[in-house]
């Protein structure tokens, strides 16, 4: 239950960081707008570890260094949304940004990448994904 709880948070807090950003992005630039981003979060971040963080900032040594591009990727996830939102608009955009991530998480599990544990991608798990396409081409159909 929890984790449905902290899923749909994540997903507020997503839909709403991408409509902040493409705001601020229209005042003050895209790139602009990521440094600031990337910046107050890491700002943040920083304190909260060090009020609550558990002291193993020295394990970064013996991490897999291809997980250390997890900020790279926030970098190009702040940029793409904020394009994505710029010429879709907020809900077609969120919506294809949804099936994305289906689809590549459902990627990495039914081939166990990234140390994660296979899990079979049946029919049923594509008649969804195919759905939620049909949905969003449904949502954004407009009638002349």
């Amino acid at each position: 239950m929890i984790g449905i709880l902290f899923s749909i948070i994540a997903g507020a807090f997503m839909s709403l960081q991408g409509v902040f950003n493409t705001k601020l992005s229209e005042k003050i630039g895209s790139w602009e707008t990521n440094f600031v981003v990337q910046l107050s979060g890491a700002v943040l971040t920083l304190i909260i570890m060090l009020i609550f963080g558990k002291g193993e900032l020295r394990e970064i040594k013996n991490a897999n260094k291809l997980y250390l591009f997890g900020g790279v990727l926030g970098v190009a996830i702040i940029f793409t949304v904020m394009e994505g939102m710029k010429n879709l608009g907020p809900t077609y955009a969120v919506a294809t940004i949804l099936v994305a991530q289906l689809i590549t998480a459902a990627l990495i599990e039914a081939f166990g990448l990234f140390e994660a544990s296979k899990v079979r991608f049946t029919l049923n798990e594509i008649i969804g994904v195919v759905i939620m396409i049909i949905g969003i081409i449904v949502f954004k159909w407009k009638t002349y």
